[in-house]
């Protein structure tokens, strides 16, 4: 089938669902594209974190290595992280032909428009929402939920448009009063067959890293900006940790405002071995988790969180409404949130904790990926539920071409 993701913000070296969700669809048979904003307008910080040089090529790339072909739509500008797209976003749709139309956030600019014209556009639409509580941080929130519940959830209602929620909440029945029985939970899942342990590999990307086996390494992979606790983990690793062979690796650019100082300057201070490196495409994290013995995330966590446990790492994740079950049964451990001391405690106990007893959190990580979040059985789910909506849609419409 013809697949049309829309999203409005895409970068082919991510690793986001979409990137690994798309490839993984073209490998099972679909004709996949991508319809995401042009980067004229994308704000810094969405941006600045993978670059925007050259994003024709690496775009090119992209459909080289997995036949996705990305098409970039012009924007008038970008409000609190949504592009408000140009007119041509419907033409490209109506020229590609697609059999279904999957929207990317339930909530963005881009979806409202779409689903306002859903009538017009006439084609069969999935939908998905990544929202949770703490996520929800607009102050105009309360007026846009009653604006939702009043004019978009009953044309999603009606015409039994199919939602996939991503995440474990029930945020949208809550909010936007669309039953948790009209959604379909898809969770977030990694590529099992690249992120993994590797204990040979593991050995020779130490030695060529500068690190010997006996370095305990601790992993923060992702970006350093306020949501994802930047100065926070910044400011946990300024003070000297009881443990000589505890080394930091943080994976990640710092964007260049006020806050991105404070939290580069921070680092500087630290009294402990931290090596920075630059953000890295999907392909190249795989090492920085294989040469690793824990995971840690100060804040929000999402698609990392998978790649990390898939490759046998504990995690450490700050206590909030989805990250309990993830460390449940001795996969990680939870501190809570804004506790530097905490944070500290759970990663010092890693660092005290026998080889023996590290191993079994390691073993129920990737054990736990492997049972529920391998990305081909997931990725699979999402075709079966737009394969669904295509069919659905045909039987609605009786002249359907």
């Amino acid at each position: 089938m013809r697949f049309v993701h829309v999203e409005d913000f895409f970068h082919p070296d991510a690793g986001y669902q979409l990137n690994l969700l798309a490839r993984l669809q073209v490998k099972d048979g679909h004709e996949v594209f991508i319809i995401a904003s042009e980067m004229s307008n994308v704000p810094d910080y969405l941006k600045s974190f993978f670059g925007d040089h050259d994003i024709e090529n690496k775009d090119e790339i992209y459909f080289k290595n997995t036949g996705v072909r990305v098409i970039r739509c012009p924007s008038f500008f970008w409000f609190s992280g949504r592009a408000f797209l140009k007119r041509k976003i419907y033409t490209l749709i109506k020229s590609i032909n697609t059999d279904v139309l999957f929207i990317h956030g339930e909530s963005t600019l881009t979806s409202i428009r779409l689903l306002l014209k859903y009538k017009k556009i006439n084609l069969p639409y999935v939908i998905d929402s990544h929202m949770l509580e703490m996520a929800s941080k607009n102050k105009f929130k309360q007026l846009f939920r009653i604006f939702y519940r009043v004019f978009i959830t009953p044309i999603i209602l009606k015409n039994n448009i199919p939602l996939i929620r991503v995440v474990d909440s029930d945020f949208v029945e809550k909010h936007f009063k669309i039953p948790i029985n009209k959604s379909t939970l898809l969770s977030f899942g990694t590529d099992t067959n690249f992120f993994k342990p590797n204990k040979s590999l593991k050995e020779s990307f130490r030695e060529q890293m500068g690190f010997s086996n006996k370095d305990f390494i601790v992993l923060y992979a992702g970006k350093l900006n306020e949501d994802k606790g930047g100065l926070f983990l910044a400011n946990t690793l300024k003070s000297k940790f009881n443990s000589n062979n505890i080394k930091f690796i943080i994976v990640g650019n710092i964007i260049k405002d006020s806050y991105g100082k404070e939290v580069e300057e921070s680092f500087s201070n630290s009294e402990n071995k931290i090596f920075r490196y630059p953000t890295q495409t999907y392909s190249e994290l795989a090492r920085f988790y294989q040469i690793s013995d824990i995971a840690i995330y100060p804040k929000q966590c999402s698609m990392s969180y998978f790649e990390a446990q898939s490759c046998g790492l504990p995690v450490v994740l700050e206590k909030n409404e989805i990250n309990i079950e993830r460390v449940s049964n001795q996969k990680g451990m939870l501190f809570k949130s804004g506790s530097i001391s905490q944070f500290r405690d759970a990663i010092t106990e890693f660092t005290n904790m026998s080889e023996s007893d590290i191993m079994i959190y390691k073993k129920n990580s990737r054990e736990n990926i492997l049972e529920n979040f391998n990305y081909a059985n997931v990725a699979k789910s999402f075709s079966d539920v737009m394969i669904k909506a295509f069919n659905n849609f045909k039987k609605q419409h009786r002249n359907f071409n």
